[in-house]
């Protein structure tokens, strides 16, 4: 894949803390994130999943290795650099929220626009818009103390959009919520999905990860495997799914060669007209 076509790619990516003895958080990683993807990543605690969520967030730099994000190598640039790409390019979601308890649901999502130099008048109208856009309209003026928690996870996300980032990081998004709150959220991320937003997620729950088209397994600081998800969740490249496939196209021959008499066409018209009808 060109890297035009890339929001992020990591190459050859280490990561080593000295804890007595080295240990790797990050152990050779390769990992290209396609513009407009949604990936999530799993892995039982200490894989190096917060890890890698801070490398590409610009966080945190690793020890060997390269790392791009939109198209920028971020691996050797200065601290200041590395703030003003966390700015402009990543948007961040956290399962904690982090939202200024004193300020507004408006004034949380324009506050990284304030940074950015945007003066105050568009900073409100696009803080606005953005909360409309999450469902939070009639919310503006809410303190975070009046909202509740899956309210406040869409100011998060609104705050993390406002901003028009390549990148779109969610960390266990759902992990604060109840399981319809927590619904309600995922239904946004495949939203903005389907509207060209690349998102990556790292999460330990299976159904949420189950909502991206890929799941990236992390075990003790490397990829253990990557799966592709079809539409209903299910890797795509698993020996069932592949078996499901082929009794798929027996079944369609079946109904071809049933079709043959006027009855059997007659019956597979009718059956086509029904089916018509979330730490290192």
């Amino acid at each position: 894949m060109a890297a035009a076509d890339l929001a992020v790619s990591l190459t050859d990516v280490r990561k080593v803390y000295q804890v007595g003895e080295p240990v790797y958080a990050l152990d050779g990683v390769t990992l290209a994130v396609p513009r407009g993807s949604f990936t999530a990543v799993m892995g039982p605690s200490g894989s190096g999943k917060s890890t890698l969520m801070n490398m590409i967030g610009c966080l945190d730099t690793p020890d060997e290795g390269s790392i791009e994000v939109n198209g920028r190598e971020v691996t050797g640039i200065g601290e200041r650099e590395r703030t003003r790409i966390r700015g402009d390019e990543v948007g961040f979601v956290f399962q904690t929220f982090n939202l200024m308890p004193r300020l507004t649901a408006e004034e949380n999502v324009a506050l990284p626009l304030v940074f950015k130099g945007v003066d105050r008048g568009e900073r409100s109208d696009r803080a606005r818009a953005v909360l409309d856009r999450v469902g939070l309209g009639d919310r503006l003026d809410h303190l975070p103390s009046e909202l509740s928690g899956g309210q406040r996870q869409r100011v998060a996300i609104a705050r993390a959009l406002v901003g028009e980032p390549a990148i779109l990081l969610a960390d266990e998004p759902t992990g604060n919520l109840d399981t319809e709150t927590g619904a309600q959220i995922l239904a946004l991320f495949d939203e903005l999905h389907a509207e060209g937003n690349t998102i990556v997620m790292v999460t330990h729950e299976r159904h949420v990860a189950e909502r991206a088209e890929r799941i990236v397994h992390l075990l003790d600081g490397t990829i253990e495997r990557i799966e592709q998800l079809d539409a209903a969740g299910v890797d795509a490249d698993a020996p069932e799914a592949r078996a499901g496939e082929g009794s798929d196209v027996a079944g369609d021959g079946e109904g071809a060669e049933a079709a043959g008499d006027g009855e059997g066409a007659e019956a597979a018209g009718d059956e086509a007209d029904a089916t018509g009808g979330d730490d290192a």
